[in-house]
């Protein structure tokens, strides 16, 4: 079994219809903690599956999709400042 690593992955869409599918993709693999900004725990194959759900949905050309691989150590690193915490949530997986 593969290790998981924590992203934070973050999107610009430029058109209401495909942020919101782009968004509710998200809603599936992590936790929203900003309106464009979501963390997930993810293995490799759970991360090629949003890759490629993504894939579907954007339009390369106008939107874009940024994935920002933590290790352990970044992740006890990361601060919050305001309203809100780090949010570790293990993507969904049938067993």
């Amino acid at each position: 079994m593969s290790s998981s690593m924590f992203y934070v992955i973050c999107y610009d869409i430029a058109d209401d219809r495909r942020r919101t599918k782009v968004m509710k993709a998200m809603e599936d693999y992590g936790a929203r903690v900003q309106y464009s900004v979501f963390e997930c725990d993810l293995d490799d194959k759970a991360l090629r599956r949003l890759k490629a759900r993504l894939k579907g949905e954007i339009d390369a050309r106008a939107d874009s999709v940024r994935f920002y691989a933590l290790c352990e150590a970044d992740f006890r690193r990361i601060g919050v400042m305001g309203r809100g915490g780090v949010v570790r949530v293990e993507a969904f997986r049938i067993v």
